[in-house]
């Protein structure tokens, strides 16, 4: 089975015998409910594969749709139309600047669809790009527009120039506003929904669909559909790896699957997931394509350490300011973020991480970040914390926490001391749990850590200038360990006081229970 791994165009798969998840019907249903259309997914989700299937739809391919759901389905000869596809990712922007950049794309497509463009302006250009393939195929135009926000994502890091694209893009759609009769359709795609009211003001009735219930599943790839297409492959790596079918299809969903846009159905990043079927071996597939740097920082920046089960309202979700950034905004829309509830009566979005793939990956350059230690460090502390932890090592913990500790530059200590050690403390024990059972609470009236090895239970408190006896004494007061009282592992509660002068964990206590 061969895997169209990075492969964004739907004629090669279909003529080159790639495997192709069936989406006709989705995509059917969506260009039926309206005519001016607007989607974010993060990036690798299949953004330009799903403008490429369209193309070829209103090109009127019909022998590319043999055996898919809409061959029969769509009327080939009445739905033909004539297709302007601006692509912003493939044209070099960064590099020979916006203006120039447009100017080139526009030169281009005209060139591919037989018309001479005349106008200067970039914006009168691009309406006379429409004006002109409209009467020359004598039939409104299909617009598609893939990565629409790239001039402004590679600008994130300066703002003064990402809001001079912005302006830019601004006015080159606005000529969208009087070119209705010209236009069949309009379908944009980006990472971001900026607001309308910074790029698409004068696009009055654009469709935002990024959490709209008819495109929750019209990218990405469901359960059922893994089931459907993917179950041979999945059968041969757990025989490969000595699982069963189940047990490998659990540990697939946990790395790769929980992408939700709605807080229901849920989907895997299709670039993660064929990456694995492909090699059959467990990795960050999809982090390693784009660090997030200036997301990082940003986290860091304004104090963002500890992003789970984060309450948001729909505003939030879909605006993009990219003046002020809001870390919550960026997390979801890039993808390291999605809903896993939504509250109609509350009118209230729960975030979380979507898998263990992103929170591993995330959390470990966010953690790296703080430390000023290389990407691999963090991760060799975490694997040394979760076996001295199963061998009930505690001087070893908390070697391996005060070393931690000790890496961070004065100057950090001494302008936030507080933050950073909570920050520290959460992600070391969150990252804990990609390899054994742990869970991290803040101020929600758990303990600091909970962590479960094969034969251990362990309750971690820790106190701030105060005393290892006192966190020790909290564990016991708010009955930590009470819902673990039956189980047949040792059951270990362990308190531990950090001194802000000295910046180490100074003392602890650790007691085991009957």
């Amino acid at each position: 089975m061969k895997y169209p791994i990075g492969i964004q165009d739907f004629r090669e798969i279909r003529t080159d015998g790639y495997v192709y998840v069936d989406k006709t019907q989705h995509i059917h249903r969506v260009l039926d409910s309206g005519k001016y259309f607007f989607l974010s997914r993060p990036r690798r989700f299949g953004k330009s594969l799903l403008l490429a299937t369209m193309n070829e739809l209103y090109c009127g391919s019909k022998e590319l749709f043999e055996g898919l759901w809409v061959y029969d389905k769509w009327d080939w000869e009445a739905n033909k139309r004539p297709v302007v596809w601006l692509k912003f990712a493939s044209q070099g922007m960064k590099s020979m600047g916006l203006v120039p950049g447009i100017h080139h794309m526009l030169d281009a497509e005209a060139a591919r669809l037989g018309v001479i463009l005349e106008a200067v302006d970039y914006s009168q250009k691009f309406k006379q790009l429409l004006q002109l393939v409209s009467l020359k195929y004598d039939r409104k135009v299909v617009l598609l527009v893939d990565e629409h926000d790239k001039p402004i994502i590679d600008f994130l890091d300066d703002v003064p120039q990402a809001e001079t694209n912005r302006d830019v893009l601004k006015s080159f759609y606005s000529i969208l506003k009087d070119s209705d009769a010209l236009l069949e359709k309009i379908f944009i795609t980006g990472v971001s929904a900026f607001s309308r009211v910074s790029i698409f003001s004068d696009l009055n009735h654009l469709t935002n669909l990024t959490i709209k219930q008819v495109a929750h599943t019209l990218l990405g790839i469901t359960q059922a559909e893994l089931q459907r297409y993917f179950t041979s492959t999945l059968q041969s790596i757990a025989n490969k790896r000595k699982l069963t079918l189940e047990e490998i299809s659990d540990q697939t969903a946990r790395w790769y699957n929980g992408y939700s846009w709605g807080g229901e159905e849920r989907v895997y990043n299709p670039f993660s997931l064929l990456s694995f079927l492909n090699s059959g071996e467990f990795h960050n597939f999809w982090f390693e394509t784009g660090t997030p740097t200036f997301l990082v920082k940003e986290m860091k920046k304004q104090h963002y350490y500890n992003v789970q089960r984060t309450r948001t309202t729909e505003n939030r979700l879909t605006a993009f300011d990219v003046a002020q950034l809001n870390p919550i905004t960026v997390l979801f829309q890039t993808g390291y973020l999605t809903i896993v509830e939504y509250v109609p009566e509350d009118r209230l979005y729960t975030l979380d991480y979507p898998n263990m793939e992103v929170r591993q990956s995330l959390e470990q350059n966010l953690l790296s970040d703080y430390l000023n230690f290389p990407l691999e460090d963090p991760q060799v502390r975490v694997v040394n914390l979760r076996d001295a932890l199963r061998h009930q090592d505690l001087n070893e913990v908390f070697e391996i926490l005060n070393a931690t500790l000790a890496g961070i530059p004065y100057d950090l200590w001494h302008k936030e001391d507080e933050h950073f050690f909570h920050a520290l403390i959460h992600l070391t024990f969150s990252l804990l749990g990609t390899y054994i059972r742990s869970e991290v609470h803040t101020a929600r009236g758990r303990c600091d850590a909970l962590v479960e090895t094969a034969d251990h239970i362990y309750a971690f408190e820790f106190k701030l200038d105060k005393s290892a006896a006192e966190a020790l004494q909290q564990i016991h007061d708010k009955g930590y360990l009470a819902p673990y009282a039956d189980s047949h592992k040792k059951i270990i509660a362990v308190g531990a006081n950090f001194s802000s002068e000295t910046k180490q964990i100074e003392g602890w206590l650790v007691e085991q229970q009957a």
